[in-house]
């Protein structure tokens, strides 16, 4: 044991500022990159010296990424995706969620196939974390939690895991998509709702 502090996984631990011990080689570095600039221009004219920084920009650079730490997830964070997937699992989530809420409002059968399931989970963990009740084991006190006033009633029925999810084909005669989703107002209503629940 060499008596160096050590994270719970067995290696030895990083300190926060790993610049304080690296005083040395960063002077080195710089009178490496001026000795070099400085050769440049005698030996190819004032060109050289810009290009020779541009290079060594790309290379401090490359030996700076190299002195962070390596990013180790923490036990909550240990199933999310690697960064690289991160952003482009963000950016594709975003415009998805965008057009499930255009969709919502348009049609009725859209909004209990894509927005109703999402804001019933926001209700259940909003319901468990805060209040300890299940909405799905009792939904009568997770609608008077959601729903304490007279007028907060008409939420409810938007909301209702009860309900049954609404096709096109529960009106005859009628085209796709022609009965109406949530209104957007009522669907800011209920957002707000599930924020302060």
């Amino acid at each position: 044991m060499t008596g160096e502090p050590r994270t719970g996984t067995g290696e030895p631990a990083r300190s926060a500022d790993g610049w304080r011990g690296a005083g040395p080689e960063l002077v080195i570095a710089v009178i490496l990159v001026v000795t070099v600039g400085v050769a440049g221009y005698i030996l190819a004219g004032p060109a050289a010296p810009g290009v020779i920084a541009i290079a060594v920009a790309v290379l401090v650079l490359a030996g700076f990424r190299g002195m962070l730490p390596p990013w180790r997830a923490s036990p909550e964070h240990e199933h999310e995706p690697a960064a690289g997937h991160l952003v482009a699992s963000s950016f594709t989530g975003f415009w998805r969620k965008r057009a499930e809420l255009a969709d919502g409002t348009k049609s009725m059968a859209a909004y209990d196939s894509g927005l109703r399931p999402t804001l019933q989970q926001l209700l259940a963990a909003r319901l468990a974390e805060r209040h300890g009740v299940s909405l799905r084991e009792d939904p009568a006190l997770a609608r008077r939690l959601l729903c304490p006033a007279e007028h907060d009633d008409g939420l409810w029925y938007w909301i209702d895991p009860a309900r049954p999810a609404s096709t096109d084909r529960d009106e005859p005669g009628t085209g796709p998509g022609s009965r109406p989703g949530i209104p957007p107002r009522t669907l800011a209503r209920l957002i707000d709702r599930l924020e302060r629940l």
